[in-house]
């Protein structure tokens, strides 16, 4: 990325300083010209285009408080401990190595463990911990970019057929298309079984070109993807267990524990089953039928009021958003967008700030449920800050 900045035409120059004027009110967590660049370049230099997709993405990042949460959040033992991800070095561009052994994540047990929300939130900060691996170390980290090795031995469908599993890819992709562009620079995928193609081209549309192109794709001859690997990274970054040289430095392991886990089956004594949630004293409830859905509106007379939900549901998960409605056309404006909230599991809870004043709608739906009907047990209040 530094080499990409030197090389920079005196146009691009010129949109680059005009891109960081049109941002210079915003609050960003990065102002390094590479870190502009990107979104520069994930629009194709189309500054307004460019500006919106910035914007946007700091308005998810303040809505999930994105910001805080290496400092807040603490990822659930059962993911750190099952969920196989680690990085042990940097490739011969100056790239942060991920390597993630998918194969053997019990996923299952991962998802019977936590929530799809707790999971999701660990990929967001894995991104967060490496962004900010990236900015303190610019002399090590050469490309604010990223090299990651997927491993796909022993991934069956049985793992890959289960529903959260797609709901959560398919959300991640948008989510890292959207909010962290150019930040791939190659992704090596090996000892892929055939049903990959099938995923894979499930996921296809949710990618653009560009990151599609920067994917590679090879099956189980080893000395292939070992040959491709060493092309990148060198011996010394790699596991011995992938073609390189480190080893555990206590017990020689190839595989380099010290660095990752390699996942495994989640015991049952992380399920989460045996502890569902019930309903708070005062906590009002709602029936909602089988393809139906139900509004609750508040009435918002000023922008620093927030808006506070604890819910839970009886019959499985729901269907979740807020949105506001705005002006005489009563156009909808999406504060928290759909989605599925796995509250059988655990009690869902959250807070926004209220930027318009008027009418917001909170709305539990079960429309993808065409034969059973949810419980939810709630308490929505408004709070001035």
């Amino acid at each position: 990325m530094a080499d990409s900045i030197k090389l920079l035409t005196d146009e691009q120059r010129a949109i680059l300083n005009e891109f960081r004027e049109k941002v210079g009110d915003c609050q960003l967590v990065d102002s390094s010209d590479a870190f502009l660049i990107k979104w520069l370049v994930a629009r194709n230099y189309k500054v307004d285009q460019a500006e919106k997709m910035l914007r946007q993405s700091l308005e998810w990042r303040r809505l999930n408080r994105v910001n805080e949460i290496l400092q807040t959040w603490t990822p659930p033992q059962v993911i750190e401990k099952y969920y196989s991800i680690g990085q042990t070095g940097y490739d011969k561009f100056g790239c942060p190595l991920w390597i993630s052994a998918q194969g053997p994540i019990d996923i299952r047990g991962i998802m019977q463990s936590t929530t799809k929300k707790e999971l999701m939130r660990f990929m967001i900060y894995i991104m967060e911990k490496n962004a900010l691996n990236m900015r303190q170390n610019p002399e090590r980290c050469l490309s604010q970019s990223i090299c990651v090795v997927a491993d796909m031995e022993h991934l069956s469908m049985w793992q890959m057929a289960y529903r959260p599993v797609s709901q959560i890819r398919n959300e991640m992709v948008s989510i890292y298309e959207a909010n962290y562009p150019e930040n791939l620079r190659r992704i090596f995928i090996i000892n892929a079984p055939k049903l990959f193609t099938v995923i894979y081209n499930m996921m296809r549309p949710f990618m653009n070109q560009v990151t599609i192109d920067k994917i590679c794709v090879y099956g189980f001859d080893k000395d292939e993807w070992q040959s491709a690997l060493l092309k990148d990274i060198e011996a010394d970054q790699l596991p011995a267990h992938y073609g390189g040289t480190m080893t555990d430095p206590a017990t020689g392991d190839p595989k380099c524990p010290h660095k990752l886990n390699m996942g495994g089956e989640v015991p049952h004594s992380y399920y989460v089953s045996n502890s569902k949630p019930v309903p708070k004293e005062g906590m009002q409830s709602l029936e909602i039928g089988s393809g139906s859905r139900k509004n609750l509106e508040f009435e918002i007379g000023t922008t620093n009021s927030v808006l506070r939900w604890e819910f839970m549901t009886e019959g499985g998960d729901i269907g979740f958003r807020i949105y506001h409605v705005a002006g005489s056309k009563q156009d909808i404006v999406e504060v928290v967008p759909v989605s599925r909230i796995e509250s059988h599991l655990v009690m869902e809870e959250g807070e926004i700030i209220c930027d318009y004043i008027g009418k917001y709608v909170v709305e539990f739906e079960n429309s993808f449920s065409f034969f059973k009907s949810k419980k939810v047990y709630y308490n929505v209040e408004l709070a001035v800050k």
